[in-house]
Formats: C-alpha cells, structure tokens, sequence
C-alpha cells in the first residue's frame, strides 16, 4: 500500500533539516547543506530563501565563512542570534546559575549564585530559581529575541515528563515541580531534566564523530551520575529520569549512601565516600554533605605518594566503577565513556583499578579498547546540553513548523510584567 506524504509535513521537515543543517554545522553554504540533506539545491535555495526572509537564517558576513574555494564564492548561512532566546537554569547542591541564550547559542547574560538549598524551604528553593530567571531576563535588555523555551538541569532524579524534581541529594523536599512555577511566572515552556543527561546532550553536540550514536558520560563528583545516549537517543527510563548509574547496588547491604540505601556505586566513588574511606571512617557513618576540592586535591596527592589509607580509597572507588561499568557494557555493549567532573582530577590512581574490575566481567573482557576521555568542569556542558535542547525544540516546534512566534512570548522589556503576574 501507498503512503501519501500531507504536503505541510514534507516541508515541515525539510525545513527542520535545513534549519539542524546550520545549526550543526559552522556557517555552512547552500550546497553544503544540500550534501548533508540529500535536498536538491532548488529546495534548499527556496527553503533557505523563506527563513531568511522570516528571521531566522541570516548571510553570514563577508570574511565568516573560512577559506573560500576557487570560482564562485559560496554564500555562507548562519543562525539569526535575535531569531528567538532560551533560558537555561542549573540547580546543584548550594549553587544556581541561570543564563539567557540568543538563538545562535550564544551567552547573553550568566548569573550565578549558592543559596542553601539544603537549608532552604520548597517555597523558598522555587522562589530562587524563579528570581534568578528574572534577574536574567531583566539584564538582557533588548539585546535577544523572544524568549521562546526554559529548560532546568537539577542534580537528582526528574520524572520522565520532565516537569518535577522526584528526589534530589541537594534538599530534603521531593515531588518539586518547577516546571509549573516557571511556566506560569514566565508564560513559555518550560522542561526539567537531569544535569547527567545534560552533559551526555552536550558532549555528542560537541564532538559528534567521537561519540556517533552511543555514549556514556560518568560525573564523578560528590555523587556519581551518568547520561546514557544509545542510538541517538538520550535513555529516560519510563517513569524518571533514568541511567541512576551512582545508584545501582554494588555490595549488598554495604556502605550508606547518601539516598538512604547502602551499597550502592556512590557510597564507594563518590567524594563523600572517598574522604569516608581515607578518614578510616565506618562505612556507615553519615555521608558528608559536601567535601571541598583542596580536600580531594589533597586526598589524591597522598595517594600518589605511597600505600595508606588515601590509596586505598581511591582503589576502592575505581573498583566500584569498574564492577558498574562491567555490567552496564554486558547489558548495552562497550560505548565511549567520558568521564566528568573533578574526580577526573584524580582519574590516574583510580584508573588501574577501574580496568582490572571491568576485565573481571563479561561486559569488559575487551577493556583495553574501550577509551576515555576526560572533562574537568561539568558546568559549562550542564548549560550547553540545556542549551541545545531548548534550541532545538524552537527549531523543530516552531520554526520549522512556520509557526508564528507565540504572541505571549515576552521580550525582554515585558518580562518583568509578567514575571509580577
């Protein structure tokens, strides 16, 4: 049987490749985008041709496009930075940030703040992060676009509808909808998603060729997360957030973990249970809220320095992951990993004991070709996968479906209107 394609639907798609084209790409031409789409070089000249006029595409300027080829010059497309903005807000244990991003994924304004989130009652958590929205949207002026998308990155587990706050280490409430507060105090849509996730978003934007369509990005961390894109899609699990690497049980009934549980992953690699483990503490002493970096720099030189304590720590905690890893690969397969976070810091002396637990298990008997990389600082990938999920909602929702923009979507002048609503 024949399928018939609605006319509305091809170009909706075709406009949404075109528009994915050039934001992947860096200022590429019409021809460029037409290899990559396989679209015939007329409806590229058209669709390109309607988004120009429309303000979302622009010709870059003369001098933008790198190195120019012999006969006629390429015509160069580029994003228009004032076609649309996003805001994206992150929210870890004592610290928020929120920033305003113009369409061409540029930072606009970047506020960052450390309220006491454990300390803090839910209203008065709400209250911060909608403050901060505010106070950015306020600073951007006129200098962006309609805001168009929010998306929040929340260290914990959010539901796979990607509106609440389940359960965070960060703060003793639970069932936290932020995505409600925001989208009735600012009047655009709003996502809430796990700052894990974030990264894994970030790092396959950033260097697609490395990863393809699987990777496995682990924050070590004072706890320990991990996103999971299998086949191009980022894994959510049916009901949260899912891939709660840190929290599968690595020794039954073992150490305490910070979620309540004993044994998990975390309670062995995570900051709090490597300071545990180095202090000679019990595993089930009360996992610290929080250790600072000059302690784990510290940690980390001492075991460098010789056997102890801090070594041992550090043994066990890459163990931990190894034995995690291991079986994580027996289910999916090996996948690149990156590794993120400060605990990368210190990944020379837990990496011999990461690779002997992973050549135990079935899902690393081919370990010495499985690589890692390393990211030091998470915080700028949590905003860029924020980022570029907002942004590629406003490609594909509006804007490839030709839609107006919104009449209620604020500017920047108005957003302190709605905002008192």
């Amino acid at each position: 049987m024949t399928v018939g394609v609605r006319h509305d639907d091809l170009r909706r798609k075709n406009r949404a490749m075109v528009i994915a084209s050039v934001r992947r790409a860096s200022q590429p031409s019409r021809t460029e985008i037409a290899a990559v789409t396989g679209l015939s070089n007329s409806t590229i000249s058209t669709i390109s041709a309607d988004l120009i006029s429309e303000g979302i595409l622009t010709v870059a300027q003369s001098g933008e496009s790198g190195v120019l080829k012999r006969g006629r010059p390429q015509v160069a497309l580029a994003l228009q930075p004032r076609a649309a903005s996003v805001v994206v807000i992150t929210l870890s244990l004592n610290s928020l940030a929120a920033a305003v991003i113009d369409y061409s994924g540029r930072v606009i304004v970047h506020e960052f703040s450390k309220p006491p989130t454990l300390t803090m009652s839910e209203q008065e958590l709400q209250e911060a992060v909608a403050d901060a929205v505010e106070t950015v949207i306020g600073r951007a002026g006129d200098e962006v676009g309609p805001l168009l998308r929010m998306t929040m990155a929340v260290q914990g587990i959010t539901d796979s509808d990607k509106r609440t706050l389940l359960w965070s280490p960060i703060t003793p409430h639970s069932d936290v909808r932020f995505a409600d507060l925001l989208e009735n105090r600012f009047r655009v849509p709003v996502t809430v998603e796990n700052d894990c996730n974030m990264i894994a978003v970030a790092l396959r934007a950033r260097d697609p060729e490395r990863y393809g369509e699987n990777l496995i990005a682990v924050l070590l961390s004072n706890g320990i997360g991990m996103g999971l894109i299998q086949r191009g899609q980022l894994f959510t699990g049916s009901h949260s957030s899912g891939g709660e690497f840190g929290h599968m049980i690595h020794i039954p009934d073992g150490a305490q973990c910070r979620c309540g549980r004993r044994g998990c992953v975390e309670a062995y690699a995570g900051n709090y249970a490597i300071f545990r483990h180095a202090r000679g503490e019990s595993e089930f002493a009360q996992p610290a809220a929080d250790i600072d970096d000059l302690t784990m720099t510290a940690m980390a030189e001492a075991a460098r320095g010789g056997d102890g304590l801090e070594r041992e720590a550090f043994r066990r905690a890459g163990e931990a992951l190894g034995f995690a890893l291991g079986s994580l690969f027996a289910l999916f397969d090996p996948a690149p990993v990156a590794f993120v976070g400060l605990g990368t810091s210190a990944f020379d002396v837990i990496e011999p004991a990461i690779r002997d637990a992973l050549a135990r298990t079935a899902g690393g008997q081919h370990n010495a070709e499985i690589d890692f990389a390393m990211q030091p600082d998470e915080a700028p990938l949590i905003r860029e996968g924020c980022a570029y999920q907002a942004l590629t909602h406003v490609d594909q929702e509006v804007f490839a479906a030709g839609a107006a923009v919104p009449a209620s979507a604020p500017r920047r002048r108005k957003a302190r209107v709605l905002a008192a609503q």
